[in-house]
This record gives structure tokens, C-alpha cells and sequence, in this order.
């Protein structure tokens, strides 16, 4: 059965739907001939307006075989009767001449092919089955009195098996012909070379804004995570003794969890589409919160002495974005792993923003290097990374210490 198998495979009959598609659409070219072909075998016309009307009619013929349009309709249908795995055309991405120029070869070749499929169908099709249908003696009359060639209307055999080969062999021409179809259909639809370095640059674009969402993700939900669970053990632990400090602690994790809900609604106001009526996602934290991250800090028991130089209003909005993520990591992974007060640093220069973070370490972390073995550390590298900056973390005469560097003035 297997050298039967293309006459009913699923994808033939695809395929065979794909190639009379061209057959369809070719039609409107057939009756542009055919009514151009009139005008000139008609009455004469002067030559000019016969010129004129042959470069109009050029121009009706050939314009959809460049347009944009035409090669993503071409690319749709491929894919979905072919089953070609073709990307669609990048959006905004103007199309160079080499593409468009496969593209109208590919469609011309569509049309020709799909009317010749056509023209074989409507042809062969009910020859085929009036030469079937005889040997039963169902219209035997309609081929009595003809002659096919060689053969005749009584040479009902010959004519009967001549029907099957013909049906089969159209099968086979139409599988040949939808399997040439899905292997040139990428090398003629498929982008060029410009479309892939733009399809990449979107894709790297995503990857990114994916990694920067699950950075903040992990630093603002991290944080209220590690206020919560101090002030809850601390509050457990005095629950009977001292109600004034569990009230405290709860209005601590209170005010936690919603300032981690406000991220978590900025990120996923980022994730989501734009849609009418949707308030707009809540801003971003900058360092002009610097004091309230401090205060949550100090209110989960985690002793801060703060020093600050500089205006950090006047920073660049990206530059302030990311030295609050970096301090807010910084202090969440000091009130895990550390002991002690945290020294923390921000200085304001002409060109550079400086934080630093320096505290004591426990003998026996929980996880090992302050952070410096998890995501933590991880994160605050790619940020600054992604600002030109650089990033000194590690201990140093058993204090573990954060240095940041992060340049702006390419960024005001």
C-alpha cells in the first residue's frame, strides 16, 4: 500500500487545495487577456491607445505580485495547506527587492501552475470517469461513436483501464507537484537576510524585558517575603508579652505586602496588552523612595545607618530604577544572611551614581556569601552590567560589603 499512500495522504489533498487556490485566482488574469485579446482583434484602434492599454494592463497584472499583502497572504496559506514552518514578514520591517522579487516569483508560479491543475481537472476529470462509467454501460452512448486516439468507444477495456491510469496519475501529479511546493516555498517565501537580524533583534528584545520583569519580580516580592517573615517570628515570639510590637509588626507586614502588590501590578500592567479603560500600571520605585525602603527595612528589625550625598532627584530615571532595586536587594539579603547594622552609602557625583553596602555576616548563613550563591547577587550583576557599570561584592575583614558603580551621563 505504501506506493499508494500519496494518492490519500491528508497532506496531498492539502496541498491540492493550496495549488487550485492559484488556479482561482488566476481566473481574473485569464478574462484580462481575454478581453485585452478582443479589443485588439476587434475593430482597429489607434496605436497610442492600444499602447496605453496594453501599460495599463501590465500594470493591473503585475502590481499584487509585489505588494507586501500578497506575500503574507502567500506565507498564511503556505503554512496552514504546506505545512511549511514560515515566519511572518517582521512588522515595520521595510521589504528589500531580492524579497519581493521571489515573492512575485513565487505567486506567478502559484497562478500558472494552480491554472494548469484547473484546466487538467476540469478536463481529464470527467473523461476519466465517462471512460470508467461505459464499461457498466452507464453513458456508454456519450463515447460509442468516438475516437481517442488509438482507441475507439468499442474498446471498452482499454478505455476503462485508460480512465483509472489517468485519475491516478493526476493523484500523483498533484502530490509531486504539493511536495515541490512545500520545499521551495521557504527558499522563495522564506525572510531574507535583513528579516532574520530583525527577527532576532525582537526576540533578543523580549528575552530581555522577560529577564528584567523576573529581576523585579524576585527583588520586590524578595523583600516583602523576608519583611514579613522577621516581623512575623519577631512578633510570634513577644506575642504574650509586648502586644504594642505584634501590632507594630503586623502594620510592617501589612504595609510590605501592598508595596509588593504595587510591583507585582506594574509588572503584569507591563505584561498585559494595552486595553481601554485599564488604569495605568503603578510607577516604578526610584531612589526618591530611598527613605521609605529604609524605614520598612528598620521596621523588620534590621538596624540601618544611612548616609546620603547628593540630590537623588536629579538622577536619570533608569539610573534611579535600578540603584533602588540594587539597595532593596542589598538590605533584603543583609536582613537574611547578616548581622548587625547595615552601613549604607549613596553618593550623588557628577557622572556616576556610588552605593555601597557594608554589614557583618553570620558564622553559618543560611545560604552561603550574602546572597552572592543565589539570584540575588546574579540580579544585581545584570543590572549593572546593562548601565555600564561595575559591581565589588564580597567580604572583606569579616564584613561583607557592595560596592556599585553606575555612569549616566551617556544617559541624561
Amino acid at each position: 500500500m505504501r506506493p499508494l499512500a500519496p494518492l490519500v495522504a491528508a497532506s496531498t489533498w492539502r496541498r491540492g487545495v493550496f495549488l487550485l487556490l492559484g488556479g482561482v485566482l488566476v481566473l481574473p488574469y485569464v478574462l484580462l487577456v481575454v478581453a485585452f485579446w478582443q479589443v485588439l482583434t476587434g475593430p482597429p484602434i489607434p496605436r497610442p491607445l492600444a499602447l496605453g492599454l496594453l501599460v495599463i494592463a501590465v500594470l493591473i497584472a503585475g502590481a499584487p505580485l509585489l505588494l507586501n499583502g500578497s506575500r503574507a497572504l502567500e506565507i498564511a496559506a503556505a503554512r496552514a495547506l504546506l505545512g511549511v514552518d514560515l515566519p511572518d514578514p517582521a512588522p515595520g520591517h521595510r521589504t528589500d527587492r531580492e524579497t519581493r522579487l521571489r515573492a512575485a516569483l513565487w505567486i506567478a508560479t502559484h497562478l500558472i501552475v494552480g491554472g494548469l491543475l484547473a484546466f487538467a481537472l476540469l478536463s481529464t476529470v470527467p473523461m476519466s470517469l465517462a471512460f470508467i462509467a461505459q464499461q457498466f454501460g452507464v453513458g456508454a452512448e456519450l463515447v460509442r461513436d468516438e475516437r481517442f486516439g488509438p482507441l475507439d468507444g468499442r474498446d471498452t477495456g482499454w478505455l476503462t483501464l485508460t480512465g483509472v491510469l489517468l485519475l491516478v496519475g493526476l493523484g500523483y501529479a498533484v502530490a509531486g507537484l504539493g511536495a515541490l511546493a512545500a520545499t521551495m516555498a521557504p527558499v522563495l517565501l522564506g525572510p531574507a537576510q535583513a528579516e532574520r537580524i530583525a527577527a532576532l533583534e525582537a526576540r533578543a528584545a523580549r528575552l530581555a524585558e522577560r529577564n528584567r520583569l523576573a529581576r523585579e519580580l524576585h527583588d520586590s516580592v524578595g523583600h516583602a517575603l523576608t519583611v514579613a517573615t522577621l516581623q512575623a517570628g519577631a512578633a510570634r515570639a513577644v506575642l504574650e508579652t509586648d502586644p504594642e510590637f505584634v501590632r507594630r509588626a503586623l502594620a510592617a507586614i501589612e504595609e510590605a505586602g501592598r508595596s509588593a502588590m504595587d510591583d507585582l501590578d506594574h509588572v503584569l500592567g507591563v505584561l498585559r496588552e494595552p486595553e481601554r479603560g485599564r488604569p495605568a500600571p503603578a510607577p516604578q520605585r526610584t531612589l526618591a523612595d530611598l527613605d521609605r525602603l529604609v524605614a520598612e527595612s528598620r521596621g523588620a528589625g534590621l538596624t540601618v545607618d544611612a548616609h546620603r550625598t547628593g540630590d537623588p532627584a536629579t538622577l536619570p530615571a533608569v539610573v534611579s530604577r535600578e540603584g533602588y532595586r540594587i539597595v532593596q536587594e542589598g538590605l533584603t539579603n543583609a536582613a537574611r544572611h547578616g548581622r548587625g547594622p547595615v552601613e549604607l552609602r549613596l553618593d550623588v557625583g557628577p557622572d556616576a551614581l556610588e552605593l555601597e553596602l557594608v554589614n557583618e555576616v553570620l558564622p553559618a548563613p543560611r545560604r552561603p556569601g550574602h546572597g552572592g550563591g543565589g539570584r540575588g547577587l546574579d540580579g544585581m550583576r545584570e543590572r549593572v552590567l546593562l548601565l555600564g557599570g561595575r559591581l565589588t561584592a564580597g567580604p572583606e575583614g569579616g564584613r561583607w560589603r557592595i560596592g556599585v558603580r553606575l555612569p549616566y551621563r551617556e544617559a541624561r
